[in-house]
């Protein structure tokens, strides 16, 4: 058996989850997620837990089992929590701004990067005199939360000489010595 699948999700209080014709719908005090679940897989509340289960012992299934599984549990702490990532701009010049949902980058380009943010992402920038500007971006859905937090980053990826560009905040980049080390 999953054993990520076969641990029940504790239902927090102010969080309600309701499953109808394959769909699981979570909602909280930070809003509102639902998720489509496969047929192979049941999802059942019971007693204040969510529990899933599959019909056998296929390899699919149990692949299934642990992912569905994960998903759920990351919806109810999505609208009970809500889930927070910061990317730091690392490079001389690099600055953010927003203006509401459009975030505005100069990372060294010869314009500007104006990025239109989904309305379920809180966007918030920082710039303080002698550090890194700051990216702050929260939301209840950890899926497109992690996939601004990529496209972001893919405008500029850190590179490994002198460690500039966008990264996660904590993020350690391995550093290669340059052609003079070879010598």
């Amino acid at each position: 058996m999953s054993r990520i699948g076969k641990h029940p999700i504790s239902i927090p209080a102010g969080v309600t989850v309701s499953v109808k014709d394959g769909v699981v719908t979570v909602k909280g005090p930070k809003g509102e997620l639902t998720q489509s679940v496969d047929a192979r897989i049941e999802v059942a509340v019971e007693d204040a837990q969510v529990v899933v289960r599959r019909n056998s012992d296929e390899r699919q299934e149990r692949s299934l089992h642990g992912l569905y599984r994960a998903l759920i549990n990351n919806m109810v702490v999505g609208v009970s929590e809500g889930f927070t990532k910061t990317l730091e701009l690392v490079g001389v010049g690099y600055r953010a701004s927003n203006q509401g949902q459009i975030l505005e980058l100069s990372l060294g380009f010869t314009h500007n990067i104006f990025l239109q943010l989904p309305k379920e992402i809180n966007l918030e920038t920082k710039t303080e005199r002698n550090k890194n500007p700051l990216i702050i971006l929260s939301s209840a859905d950890k899926q497109l939360l992690g996939q601004v937090c990529s496209k972001i980053r893919s405008f500029r990826m850190p590179e490994p000489y002198k460690g500039k560009g966008i990264r996660f905040e904590g993020e350690v980049v391995r550093r290669k010595s340059g052609k003079s080390a070879g010598k």
